[in-house]
């Protein structure tokens, strides 16, 4: 089901574009092997397929339970109905999410990164004001597969990225009839996390080359240092394709990628586990035609537990 569910949300992508809306979430979660409560953050991109459907992609973070510190990205299938003269949105959805789950073990031990696919079904309840700003209720119940279960309860605040023609959830949008992105170079600066415990704090620098491929499509190749800590000395090239789509005008741009990692880690046996998996977020914004400023978030994925959070910001040139 996980795979035939992205290749729907990689299709609807390639079609005409819909506007979209971003919002930000909070609350708490809980599980009962054993029972627990801790604090819980979402952000959730979403685009109408008509007045009764949506699709969304999603970053959920599950906080800390106190052997498990897990997050991970979602992608969920919606039908959802308008009422009160489209100011109130109730919405139902199901969908998959890849898990980061950091596992500690209670009577000590090394800590561990365990990856891995679960299944999510989500309600959600939207009230939309006269202006682009809405405010959203949502819960959503994670079946971890071989992690655990949860069940949460979020509250915040969203933006509707393009202006839509009438109140309410946009469902009409406008098309994108070429790539957005011709060449682009980025250097970035920034900070690496290690998600163990230890010394895993570092600088971390990167230099990317980006290049529109198709309407929504990109592709990137990389050199990324990650810094040296007590737990890593990694160093490596990236390469990804990224799904991209620019918003206000072209002003803004949002973007999710993945592909191979092909690192050095000085910390370890120079003969295993080379090849890692980097997903990565990202958002520019243009300051002028050639000038922009780009925000990135990777993850890198390990097979040795040394999976990392790496923040890096940059200015680029396009050309």
């Amino acid at each position: 089901m996980k795979h035939l569910l992205f290749a729907v949300l990689f299709s609807l992508l390639a079609s005409p574009a819909f506007a979209g809306e971003i919002s930000l979430l909070g609350g708490y979660g809980v599980t009962d092997k054993p029972l627990e409560r801790t604090f819980a953050w979402q952000v959730q991109y979403m685009e109408g397929l008509g007045d009764h459907f949506a699709y969304s992609l999603s970053y959920i973070n599950q906080g800390h339970f106190i052997a498990h510190h897990r997050d991970g990205n979602a992608a969920n299938l919606w039908v959802r109905t308008n009422l009160l003269d489209r100011q109130l949105s109730l919405g139902a959805g199901i969908g998959t999410l890849f898990y980061y789950d950091t596992k500690q073990p209670v009577a000590g031990g090394p800590a561990r990164d365990l990856h891995g696919w679960g299944t999510m079904a989500n309600v959600a309840a939207t009230w939309y004001t006269k202006s682009r700003w809405f405010y959203q209720m949502q819960g959503y119940w994670v079946r971890g597969g071989n992690s655990f279960d949860s069940l949460s309860a979020l509250a915040g605040i969203g933006y509707q990225l393009d202006a839509p023609p009438s109140k309410g959830p946009d469902v009409k949008g406008t098309r994108l009839s070429e790539r957005a992105t011709e060449n682009e170079l980025t250097l970035f600066g920034g900070e690496t996390v290690v998600n163990i415990p230890g010394d895993g704090h570092s600088r971390a620098a990167a230099l990317e080359y980006r290049r529109g491929i198709w309407r929504y499509l990109e592709w990137t190749l990389g050199a990324l240092y990650e810094g040296r800590s007590a737990l890593i000395d990694r160093y490596g090239l990236t390469t990804q394709l990224w799904l991209a789509k620019p918003f206000l005008d072209d002003r803004i741009a949002l973007g999710i990628g993945a592909g191979p990692y092909f690192a050095q880690d000085k910390r370890l046996d120079t003969k295993q586990d080379r090849t890692h998996v980097i997903f990565s977020t990202t958002g520019s914004y243009r300051i002028s035609k050639d000038w922009l400023m780009r925000v990135t978030w990777d993850r890198i994925i390990t097979r040795y537990d040394r999976d990392t959070d790496i923040f890096l910001g940059g200015i680029g040139y396009r050309f």
